[in-house]
């Protein structure tokens, strides 16, 4: 098979976005517009991935990690000049370079891998993925020759009115034979309005050397959008919000309102789950079959399993067993470990937490830095007090303890199994297995004292 290597155009500023952010490290769908690139060209057979940096390289770099080679473009001389950067990797190596911008997270690796055939198929030296647009405004044109073959490519702000009028534009995404490519681009001048090195120039120089240049047409222009500022962003978003909704619908999942969810492009939801409206899940979240989410849910990084139910609740980075209940405004911190058949009530918190089977937190409580064993049941009000203002410490409770209302449990400290904490106390010592343990005042009623603050 040909060997196929892939260049990423990341050097940009994206000074349109107007923000201190690189352009393509926003986010669509809460992944950097780059790592969705990659992400697309990693399921393709490639040798090699570059990417080329320039505006916020170490910000990139740090985001893609070990998924690329990196290469500095110093100054931002073009498409063209950027390209060049990777001549050290590639121009001595045969076979395809595919060339994609990072500002393109819409494009798929359906799409790649078909363009990648077809500029095989043709025995092309250079292959441009093209898309037909109702408005073409700000996109080179490709122009073609009376045989409809690929003539040049004419950036829109050099093209004259014949050439405006054009709607086959070019996408950015090309394909090259790749000892071509290095070679043309040594004669790339910078002789246009912009003083730029443009990569659309090495398709001329290919034609006027009869190379053979082919166009691929993609069959969706939406996917193949660039983003260049903020509103561009929102239609990216959108977008691959409905396509990833889509996805999940056709594999079995239900929403009641697609167009008031948000899934992120890493989440796992097995068939059989629901979806309220207003719900948004995101990292590398995974949701077993029969489970409902929502409404209104925040879910980050977490495994949610079957049967379980999240009402109105935020969790993140955390595991939940099955048939839990949770909710409604429940809070599910990092590091929390929860069991099957446990109850997390409303406006309970759990964080760094595990809770044992058929335990139960129904409300008002905060559940801290704690081991909860088996059929433990814990009051309203209940705090393990784990922080004396330098360290946190833990709070251990056995199998099948009774954790009465209001209850403070100061850390480090061990409830026994099967003890009972009566309800109003501050606990500080070790509970044994079995006690009954009373932390409070005794109470004392004064009569008629009550008679002294009221007025006749």
């Amino acid at each position: 098979m040909n060997k196929r290597f892939a260049v990423v155009l990341a050097a940009g500023q994206g000074t349109r976005m107007k923000s201190k952010l690189y352009k393509v490290l926003h986010p669509v769908m809460g992944k950097p517009m780059v790592n969705h690139v990659v992400d697309q060209l990693k399921k393709l057979q490639l040798e090699q991935i570059i990417t080329i940096v320039g505006f916020g390289a170490d910000k990139v770099k740090e985001q893609l990690k070990d998924e690329s080679l990196f290469m500095l473009q110093e100054e931002q001389l073009g498409t063209g000049h950027a390209v060049m950067q990777a001549k050290k990797h590639l121009s001595g190596e045969a076979g395809t370079t595919i060339v994609v911008c990072g500002d393109t997270p819409l494009l798929t690796h359906q799409t790649l891998e078909s363009l990648l055939n077809y500029h095989e198929k043709e025995g092309a030296k250079a292959t441009v993925l093209t898309a037909l647009a109702n408005d073409p405004t700000g996109y080179g044109r490709v122009i073609r020759n009376t045989n409809q073959d690929v003539e040049r490519i004419v950036e829109h702000k050099d093209a004259n009115q014949d050439e405006l009028a054009v709607h086959e534009i070019n996408t950015g995404t090309y394909c090259f034979d790749n000892q071509a490519l290095f070679q043309a681009l040594e004669q790339v001048t910078n002789d246009n309005t912009q003083g730029e090195y443009y990569l659309p120039d090495v398709i001329e120089i290919l034609k006027k050397t009869n190379q053979k240049v082919s166009a691929h047409i993609s069959s969706e222009f939406e996917e193949t959008i660039g983003v260049n500022d903020r509103i561009a962003l929102a239609q990216a978003e959108k977008i691959m919000k409905k396509r990833i909704n889509e996805q999940h619908m056709r594999n079995g999942v239900t929403f009641i309102d697609p167009d008031c969810t948000y899934i992120g492009p890493d989440v796992v939801i097995e068939q059989d789950v629901v979806i309220q409206p207003g719900c948004t899940i995101s990292g590398e979240t995974h949701i077993e079959t029969g489970a409902e989410i929502g409404p209104n849910s925040e879910i980050d990084t977490c495994v949610i399993g079957a049967d379980t139910v999240v009402r109105q609740s935020v969790a993140k980075n955390s595991h939940i067993g099955k048939r839990v209940q949770i909710g409604p405004f429940a809070h599910i911190r990092p590091q929390a470990n929860i069991s099957d058949d446990v109850k997390i009530g409303n406006f309970v918190e759990i964080k760094k937490a595990t809770l044992g089977t058929n335990s139960k937190v129904s409300h008002l409580s905060y559940i801290g830095d704690a081991e909860v064993g088996s059929g433990v049941n814990i009051g309203c009000g209940t705090i393990t007090v784990n922080y004396d203002g330098t360290n946190k410490h833990l709070t251990k409770i056995g199998d099948d303890a009774f954790i009465g209302c209001n209850s403070n449990l100061i850390a480090p400290v061990t409830i026994g199994e099967g003890a009972y904490v009566a309800a109003g106390s501050t606990i500080n010592k070790n509970v044994p297995n079995e006690a009954l343990s009373i932390a409070r005042a005794r109470q004392t009623n004064k009569e008629d004292y009550a008679k002294k603050f009221k007025k006749d």
